[in-house]
């Protein structure tokens, strides 16, 4: 999958020969000393701001992070549950919950339904959220109305820093 990113482009100057309008000698040495511009005056200086390019290829560290991820969420055993928050923690990852939800959206064979957001709640919505309610249900977490009871089915990894290897 292409991956994009926002950069400025020129506009074919072909396309518009004689746009002339007042200060445009004004704009040119602008965009000669490298001042960038937006809006209005850039659009009649022949720039698209929001032009798009490709980003960066994955570095390993990023797969690296994946797999970290992946690792805490399998370790999570049944009848325990984990937030986002704590699952970037046990991976070695504080602060990357979202990284932990892009996993979890992308991952195949993951216990997805054993990760909640803060406070035990159920983040999905429609009728996943009624799935991920019945899974956990049927795996004995216990539930205070909506929310899961962190107190008696939170998970929290052995020690401190990354999960081992579940195996």
């Amino acid at each position: 999958m292409t991956r994009w990113r926002r950069s400025e482009r020129q506009l074919d100057s072909s396309l518009f020969p004689s746009i002339n309008y007042p200060g445009r000698e004004a704009v040119e040495r602008a965009l000669e000393s490298g001042i960038h511009l937006c809006g209005p005056a850039g659009f009649r200086a022949g720039l698209l701001c929001s032009g798009m390019k490709k980003a960066k290829k994955k570095t390993d560290q990023t797969g690296t992070m994946r797999l970290q991820i992946e690792r805490a969420i399998r370790a999570i055993p049944r009848g325990k549950v984990s937030t986002y928050g704590g699952i970037a923690k046990a991976a070695g990852y504080p602060g990357a919950a979202r990284m932990v939800a892009r996993v979890l959206r992308r991952g195949f064979g993951l216990p997805w339904q054993r990760v909640l957001g803060s406070g035990g709640e159920i983040k999905l919505t429609g009728d996943s959220a009624i799935e991920q309610r019945l899974r956990l249900e049927a795996e004995g977490v216990r539930f205070r109305r909506r929310k899961v009871d962190m107190k008696a089915c939170e998970w929290k990894p052995k020690g401190k820093g990354r999960v081992t290897n579940p195996r």
